[in-house]
């Protein structure tokens, strides 16, 4: 399988769901696009590692995107909406432009410097990491911070597989995806339950 021939198309799928996560107010619509951000992470992963191995970053990152959407499933959110949303997210398509012209003028010289990752995985782990930079520097909500951070750490795997084939760095990696989610379900359920035992109080 060609994986080159895909790399194009997955750079504009992790920037899509990358703009996703930062302007989507609803968890669902967040937890969808983190999922598909993994597969364009997985086709990354698997220019440089076998596929079996790649496969280990989809199965993390979609079972991470479980964990959450269980995690927020029983949480009742309460969303305002009007002309602070509008401008909010107009703000941020403004800020995740300004993002990808820095990224994209800045690929080809930083790209000289690391010859083991091929331009189209350099291009997508830059964007991800970028805008998961900028998600972490405009939101302080817990699941927003943590889908910022599972943002960068996905572009850095990215530009980490090129350079280091380990089945150990693979395992590890994966953990630390995993403990992601794990700590930001965790966060994101207790409150709720201090108010349950309280209201019981």
């Amino acid at each position: 399988m060609n994986l080159e021939l895909l790399a194009l198309p997955m750079i504009l799928l992790v920037s899509l769901t990358g703009v996703g996560l930062l302007v989507s107010i609803d968890w669902r619509v967040s937890i969808g696009a983190l999922a598909l951000q993994y597969l364009g992470v997985f086709v990354f992963v698997a220019m440089s590692w076998p596929i079996e191995m790649a496969i280990v970053k989809l199965v993390a990152g979609w079972m991470a995107s479980v964990v959450l959407a269980l995690a927020n499933a029983g949480i009742s959110e309460r969303q305002s909406g009007g002309l602070g949303i509008i401008s909010r997210r107009l703000f941020r398509l403004l800020a995740a432009g300004l993002v990808g012209l820095v990224i994209a003028s800045a690929a080809p010289r930083i790209a000289v410097y690391m010859p083991a990752v091929a331009a189209e995985q350099f291009l997508g782990a830059g964007i991800l990491i970028g805008l998961g930079l900028l998600h972490l520097g405009l939101t302080s909500g817990i699941l927003h911070v943590i889908l910022g951070l599972l943002t960068v750490l996905a572009g850095f795997e990215i530009l980490y597989a090129a350079v280091e084939s380990s089945v150990l760095v693979a395992g590890l990696l994966a953990v630390v995806n995993l403990g992601l989610a794990l700590v930001g379900a965790y966060l994101l359920v207790i409150p709720e339950q201090v108010v349950a035992e309280e209201e019981l109080e």
